[in-house]
């Protein structure tokens, strides 16, 4: 006669196990998940801050005013919230040869509690990122 515990084809006694790994090891996978989806993100959105700086001078090379240059970082970033975006002209519609010089400043918030958990660690970094971008180009 076969005992019955190797009827059952595994030991008694472990028939949770699985279970409570997985809850052990769900929040850490999780978090680091989401801390892949914010990096994505939030080097979206320097790349658009980037961009926007630059797009913003080439409009300021060929005498655009600074209405016209914030109206094409505007554009440029159209996939970033507008009300945590701030352009800086310096020298716009300047005389040929000079220098226009625009700065795009954004916050990005962070969508994972990732400073939270850092400052458990021991490290800290707030909530919020402030993105900056600056282009220099002379005037045509």
């Amino acid at each position: 006669m076969i005992p019955k515990r190797y009827k059952r084809g595994g030991r008694l006694g472990e028939k949770g196990q699985a279970l409570v790994e997985f809850v052990f090891v769900l929040p850490i996978f999780l978090v680091l998940v989401l801390a892949i989806v914010d990096f994505g993100m939030g080097f979206h959105a320097w790349i658009s801050v980037t961009n926007g700086a630059r797009e913003g001078a080439r409009v300021g090379t060929v005498q655009g005013s600074a209405a016209e240059i914030e109206t094409k970082v505007r554009d440029a970033t159209s996939t970033l919230n507008q009300s945590k975006l701030t352009v800086t002209t310096t020298n716009a519609q300047g005389s040929s040869g000079e220098a226009v010089t625009v700065k795009v400043d954004y916050q990005y918030d962070l969508i994972t509690p990732l400073a939270s958990v850092l400052s458990l660690v021991g490290g800290g970094m707030g909530s919020t990122l402030n993105l900056s971008s600056q282009t220099e180009m002379r005037i045509e």
